[in-house]
């Protein structure tokens, strides 16, 4: 045993030295922060002591504040993107000093990647910091391996899934080797297999010396790699606080009713009530060398088609391609008189865009890449309007989705300062505006809470039982279980490119 006491350390190990000095305590005292043009506070009149070495599961409704309380900690808050109160502290010194401590991994992976090669993205923070070159590639290579990165340094970051993307850049996180680690919904993306891929290594990322705090919908498996829940108010302030244990005894039935994903409180199916109908749209042989191997399928009208499979397999690439939003490799798509009308001859990547709007209606898995104006309001508007509607017709819509979604009290926000989840809904219902027949999602239940999970189930469900086809693009096993009618796998091609 004498040995082992002088091993030398692995490179995943961190370095007992001045570089990477402990993060003692996060703290934060009557914190409050309101982003520009807003009229509610994000998040208000907090109150948090996290010790050094603590892992905190940090839950709360969505639009609770947790987003932005994970920014603020990261020193991510300019002072002229909104209105601050109170203070927050990481070791006693404001965030924006104490960046070399701290690794943030926040909702959208693509913001963080900046690089063209994946490899020099994970080296891009290491190099930044100052380390000798002979130190980069070994821990570029390790965390790869640990986020079980398919592919190697040379992969380009352009060509990633969202799903990978969240690997890679969890990998570029975790090289660093922070005190502080700052994780919002790490496992969103991402398969069944690669979530817990991604779980097991925060773990053993984790030493004596790491402060975590987590924000993840998916409660129950992350239960493993916290000791404390802190659950956020939606009104401000802290609402429980305590082992995950105490928290979900004393409160678990009560923070289900508000949202909260609260393990032991499951969700019941939504079937259909009736059988599906005519066929709305097929892929034949249809495939996108190499992001997508061949597929065929058809939608029906009064069904709800989950397609699903690991991450790189081409699902959101399968997702356009039924949308219209891209023009077949190989093979095509039809559509049927009872969708197109007179445009049954022409596929739909060739009709006009109001054309298709009123047809098919697609929700991007990055909502912020469909949304063009500067309101809420104005961006469920705008189909409505370049359809030809009248403003009495436009307006009737606006505010029937903006009820519907959680919306109404965001109508004048600037649709790029929403939180995850309300982004989401956000491009849902913009894609809703229209009316469409069938409705394609990419990941439609991404960042929502056990509520708002529960009233998007509720709104497709109504649009399905009301002849309207629905596509799911989805990792969601539970949303497939409430409410798919059908599911399609992808798997990976044989080989890679």
């Amino acid at each position: 045993m004498a040995g082992a006491a002088h091993r030398a350390p692995t490179c995943w190990q961190r370095p007992r030295d001045r570089e990477w000095g402990p993060v003692s305590a996060v703290r934060l005292r009557g914190f409050g922060w309101r982003h520009a043009g807003r009229k509610r506070w994000a998040v208000r009149e907090l109150d948090l002591r996290i010790e050094h070495g603590e892992r905190v599961l940090l839950l709360g409704a969505s639009g609770a504040g947790k987003s932005t309380l994970l920014a603020a900690l990261a020193g991510l808050l300019p002072d002229d993107s909104g209105e601050r109160e109170g203070s927050v502290e990481i070791n006693g010194r404001d965030p924006r000093a104490a960046r070399d401590r701290v690794g943030s991994l926040f909702q959208d992976p693509e913001t963080q990647l900046v690089m063209a090669r994946c490899g020099d993205d994970v080296a891009f923070g290491l190099e930044n910091r100052g380390l000798p070159a002979e130190h980069i590639w070994p821990r570029v290579d390790e965390a790869l391996r640990r986020v079980g990165f398919r592919y190697g340094r040379d992969r380009s970051t352009a060509a990633l899934s969202g799903g990978e993307q969240q690997r890679l850049a969890l990998a570029g996180v975790l090289a660093l080797r922070p005190g502080l680690l700052l994780l919002d919904e790490p496992t969103a993306n991402l398969d069944p297999a690669g979530a817990a891929l991604v779980r097991d290594t925060v773990a053993a990322a984790l030493d004596a010396d790491t402060t975590l705090v987590l924000v993840e919908h998916r409660v129950a498996e992350a239960l493993p790699l916290v000791d404390r829940v802190v659950v956020l108010a939606p009104g401000g302030g802290v609402q429980a606080d305590g082992t995950p244990e105490a928290v979900f005894a004393a409160h678990g039935a009560a923070l289900a009713a508000e949202g909260v994903w609260v393990p032991g409180h499951p969700v019941p199916p939504r079937q259909a009530t009736a059988a599906p109908g005519e066929v709305l749209l097929a892929a034949e042989r249809l495939a996108l060398p190499p992001r997508l191997a061949t597929v065929s399928l058809t939608v029906r009208a009064g069904e709800a088609l989950a397609v699903h499979g690991p991450n790189g397999t081409g699902k959101s690439t399968l997702a356009l391609l039924l949308g219209g939003l891209l023009a077949p490799g190989v093979g095509r798509v039809t559509a049927t008189a009872a969708l197109a009308d007179g445009d049954a001859r022409i596929p739909p990547h060739r009709w006009r865009a109001p054309a298709l709007a009123g047809r098919i209606g697609s929700v991007f898995q990055d909502p912020e890449h469909q949304f063009v104006t500067s309101t809420v309001a104005d961006e469920l508007a705008l189909g409505p309007r370049r359809g030809g509607w009248t403003e009495p017709e436009v307006r009737t819509t606006v505010e029937a989705l903006l009820d519907r979604l959680r919306l109404t009290a965001l109508a004048g926000a600037n649709p790029y300062t929403l939180s995850g989840g309300e982004a989401r809904r956000l491009s849902v219902a913009t894609a809703l505006a229209t009316a469409p027949r069938l409705l394609v999602c990419d990941e439609p239940t991404f960042g929502q809470d056990r509520r708002t999970w529960w009233e998007l189930v509720e709104l497709f469900a109504e649009l399905r039982d009301h002849g309207h086809a629905l596509v799911a693009v989805t990792h969601d096993t539970e949303f497939i279980a409430a409410l798919a009618d059908r599911q399609v796998r992808l798997e990976h091609p044989a080989t890679l490119p």
